[in-house]
């Protein structure tokens, strides 16, 4: 396996569910999860960058390594990108983005998207793509659909139903019956850290604006987004309490992975 270090930006102020990365799943810290799954893909380093004590004291309590990061920072991405700087990381270098929401994340999946960045040479940055197999999932706009070229060169992501299916919906959008061709994009990235670092320095574009989408400005820059098929489907992140007490019962009841 080629060598790659992950980063897990970690921030307390979560709209939805404020302190999320100390939230107990099944016993633990939800940052636990993450950084264990991070740690077990094969990673080099695993890091946590966060801007809240609370969070740091607690992965340090489990051996994690912390980097202490700008709190006025807009996004993960920059979070990640102060690490690079500060660790020294070559241009080069391939540095994966791990939400740290993600509590069962197949570690497989991390691996991918670095291995993704060392098969395609030319490609700025790598992600993943899964099946929808729901239209309700085709349609709704909490899910962010891609669609990629032959070669698997990103060419678009939206919250919009695409690629769309204009025989699917002879009555207008509301009547849309299709979605086969769709696929689910998976927050997950692998940078080369000079396209991250070049990402971080750009202002946000109004494609970005728009559609609430950081990855659309590394598209307006011109960089090349590799896109595979995960190997793996993962859960469902967290987001909101429902879906904290949902993971538990699942734990609970032995019906998720551990």
């Amino acid at each position: 396996m080629s060598a790659f270090h992950v980063v897990i930006p970690a921030r307390y102020a979560s709209v939805r569910l404020p302190g999320k990365p100390l939230a107990l799943v099944g016993g633990r810290p939800m940052i636990q999860w993450v950084w264990e799954r991070a740690r077990d893909a094969g990673a080099a380093s695993v890091t946590v960058a966060t801007d809240h004590d609370e969070i740091a004291g607690c992965c340090e309590s489990f051996g994690a390594e912390v980097r202490m990061t700008d709190p006025g920072h807009a996004s993960g991405t920059d979070r990640i990108a102060e690490v690079a700087r500060r660790q020294g990381w070559s241009d080069e270098t391939v540095v994966v983005n791990v939400q740290g929401d993600e509590p069962m994340l197949p570690p497989a999946l991390v691996a991918q998207v670095a291995e993704l960045l060392y098969l395609q040479p030319e490609a700025d940055l790598s992600t993943l793509g899964t099946p929808i197999h729901a239209l309700d999932e085709y349609l709704n706009p909490n899910v962010v659909k891609l669609v990629a070229a032959a070669d698997g060169r990103a060419l678009y992501f939206s919250r919009a139903p695409i690629p769309w299916h204009r025989d699917g919906a002879p009555g207008g959008p509301a009547t849309q019956e299709r979605h086969e061709g769709a696929l689910r994009h998976l927050g997950l990235y692998g940078y080369r850290v000079g396209a991250l670092r070049r990402l971080a320095a750009a202002p946000a574009c109004q494609l970005e604006e728009t559609e609430r989408l950081e990855q659309l400005r590394a598209l307006w820059l011109g960089m090349r987004i590799q896109v595979d098929t995960a190997v793996e489907v993962p859960p469902a992140g967290i987001d909101t309490a429902e879906d904290l007490a949902r993971i538990n019962r699942l734990l609970a009841s032995g019906q998720a992975p551990r």
